[in-house]
């Protein structure tokens, strides 16, 4: 273990020590969200056949890190689409298990979901968008959103692809931080290497996507235009700290959902550059 990830480890462990990490309950952080009951408040009641469980810690049952997935509206010419549904719940669980197994951070098994409403958002440092390419937010949700991420919060927004949906996600971003832009992130940014040390920035597609383009080499959503090359933006505040990264072109979520679907995939994708590239965001975001 090299010094700079001991130094990580220690960093998290102190933050879990001090209280960043909440939960409701010993161990059981509540799901705000589902006020439809669209989908189970506990992931597990979704899954198809058993899950891993592992205990959290008897003396600190509330400082583990719990992975928090947001609940949006998403409009298009279709109607309503919930969209924040995607991957759900495989990508939490094993995204979940993977930081639990790989890494000394301690983590929940229950994963929770949160509407954007201050009271639920306070509870989680590192929050998840998936799929906001038809994204519709209200002027209190944009500000809600603002003071979250100036607060010290963290947003990982993930899995959206071509020119398309970047607007409307744009837009989208524009209500919650007007004067503010997205910054193109180099290969040379610590985010790609802090705890693995990624050679580049990878493009990882949907499962289908990338079985259907293997031969070719395909790795982008080929009806999606403008989804050809991956982007890594982030969003800095005054002081130069990262709030939000914005994954366009690529799909983590996907890589950690599907892990399982077929070995060519984990080995290319899933274990490559998925679970280390998520790992690296999440290390940065609680560190920094």
């Amino acid at each position: 273990m090299t010094k700079r990830r001991c130094f990580i480890y220690l960093c998290v462990g102190l933050l879990a020590g001090l209280g960043v990490f909440h939960a409701q309950e010993p161990g059981k952080p509540k799901n705000f969200g589902i006020t439809d009951g669209s989908v189970p408040e506990d992931p597990r009641d979704a899954m198809r056949g058993d899950f891993p469980m592992w205990p959290v810690s008897k003396e600190l049952p509330n400082d583990s890190f719990t992975f928090a997935r947001v609940r949006y509206n998403s409009y298009n010419h279709w109607g309503r689409h919930d969209k924040w549904t995607t991957d759900y719940p495989d990508a939490d669980l094993n995204f979940a298990y993977r930081l639990q197994q790989l890494t000394a951070l301690q983590v929940d098994p229950k994963g929770a979901i949160v509407d954007i409403k201050a009271e639920q958002l306070r509870h989680y440092p590192f929050i998840y968008m998936v799929e906001p390419g038809d994204i519709s937010l209200t002027a209190d949700e944009a500000r809600t959103l603002r003071e979250y991420l100036l607060n010290g919060g963290f947003l990982m927004v993930d899995d959206f692809w071509g020119t398309h949906e970047w607007d409307t996600f744009y837009t989208a971003f524009k209500q919650i931080f007007p004067e503010r832009e997205p910054v193109e992130l180099p290969l040379t940014h610590e985010i790609f290497h802090i705890v693995f040390d990624l050679k580049v920035k990878p493009q990882i597609p949907s499962v289908g996507a990338a079985i259907a383009g293997r031969r070719r080499g395909i790795t982008y959503e080929w009806n999606k235009p403008g989804s050809e090359e991956v982007h890594y933006r982030g969003v800095f505040d005054d002081k130069g700290r990262m709030m939000m990264i914005i994954c366009h072109n690529t799909d983590l979520g996907d890589g950690w959902e599907e892990e399982g679907t077929d070995p060519w995939y984990f080995r290319e994708f899933s274990e490559k550059y998925a679970y280390p590239l998520g790992i690296n965001i999440l290390f940065y975001a609680l560190t920094h």
